[in-house]
């Protein structure tokens, strides 16, 4: 059960550990983004967050910064602390051995191994715990590690760039450039944060993407998994997504043959004809400890996911633009003949990138 009765430097702490968390957005997965706070009242003892997979986690970095003033203080933690021994120790036991008296956590961590069993271990204690704090926040923070432990699959987001009259290309698939400069530098950060970054083979053969993250700078990053759907496996022999530091899957069908010379880390998934099962794509790549799917592709695909309800948001950079009603519109296949059926999105965030317009939408129920 979740607790209320929470302090305005309660908030003030686990505000500053949900900041410190993100700081882990492009390095942590498979894991959970958590930060961690330790402090007596207003004074902060020390802090720390989750850093890299297979490293110390957030209260162990907080602990070392804290050292003797950890006995006694209050631990803020964005996720229940650990209580299982894996790449590294338990933190629920770390903070017991350093004495701290109360944790507050933003959310009960549902990772089998967890969920609940960290808390337990520390009221055995005498550790006073309450959780519930922020809790919005910290699941939207770790929505793509939630999903995949709570629905055995990652967290969806499409990302399109579309012209004013909700154009994506030119009727001869030109699509350089629609957006701006500082948009395509903004999707990088989008693709950072994925596990995945997905698209089919269409694009490939159309646009030859590379799929990478590029930064040009020294931002610490793990090249996502680049995913290409290819039924046929028509693309494995071409193309820059098989290029650079970034590895390469390809999801095809069961009868599909690999040219000879050819080899490429490649997955079956149900397919009929050139329609693959989404679902199941998800499934598997949730196997592989993907917590979010980037997917990049064009309107047939990206219409696909949202007409299959498997498009947790939309991420649409809108340019101002036209071009025309011969070019190709923004999505495919969604089937909508009725008003009455239409797909309803709620913007989560809207923001002035350069001269476009970013939207981050969430579908609602049709209405």
């Amino acid at each position: 059960m979740n607790d209320t009765n929470f302090t305005a430097t309660d908030h003030l702490h686990m505000a500053r550990a949900l900041r410190l968390a993100e700081r882990g957005a492009y390095t942590t997965r498979p894991n959970p983004m958590v930060g961690c706070v330790i402090a007596h009242g207003d004074d902060v003892a020390g802090e720390g967050w989750h850093r890299k997979a297979g490293e110390p986690h957030a209260e162990v970095f907080a602990l070392q910064a804290a050292g003797e003033r950890a006995k006694g203080a209050t631990a803020y933690v964005t996720l229940e602390p650990c209580a299982h021994t894996g790449r590294t120790g338990a933190c629920a036991e770390a903070l017991v051995a350093a004495g701290v008296a109360r944790v507050v956590a933003a959310m009960r961590d549902p990772f089998p191994q967890v969920d609940g069993a960290g808390f337990d271990r520390l009221r055995a204690a005498g550790i006073a715990v309450q959780s519930g704090l922020m809790e919005a926040q910290a699941r939207r923070l770790n929505r793509g590690f939630l999903s995949r432990i709570e629905r055995g699959r990652p967290w969806v987001r499409v990302k399109l760039a579309t012209s004013l009259d909700g154009r994506t290309a030119m009727a001869n698939g030109d699509s350089k450039w629609i957006s701006g400069e500082p948009s395509r530098r903004d999707v990088m950060r989008w693709r950072a944060r994925a596990g995945a970054i997905l698209t089919g083979a269409g694009t490939v053969l159309a646009d030859d993407p590379s799929l990478t993250v590029r930064f040009g700078d020294d931002t610490p990053f793990e090249p996502p998994l680049r995913v290409v759907l290819d039924p046929g496996l028509a693309t494995v022999a071409r193309g820059h997504v098989r290029e650079g530091g970034a590895p390469t899957l390809y999801v095809h069908a069961a009868e599909a043959k690999p040219p000879r010379g050819v080899e490429v880390p490649r997955v079956v998934a149900p397919a009929t004809g050139s329609n693959f099962d989404l679902r199941a794509v998800l499934e598997l790549l949730a196997q592989r400890g993907i917590n979010e799917v980037h997917v990049e592709a064009g309107a047939t695909l990206a219409g696909a996911f949202l007409a299959a309800g498997l498009a947790d948001e939309v991420l649409l950079y809108v340019a101002p633009v036209l071009l025309g009603d011969d070019a190709r519109p923004l999505f495919g296949g969604l089937g909508i003949e009725a008003m009455a059926q239409r797909l309803h999105l709620a913007i989560v965030d809207a923001r002035t990138i350069g001269e476009d317009q970013r939207l981050l939408m969430q579908p609602t129920d049709r209405h």
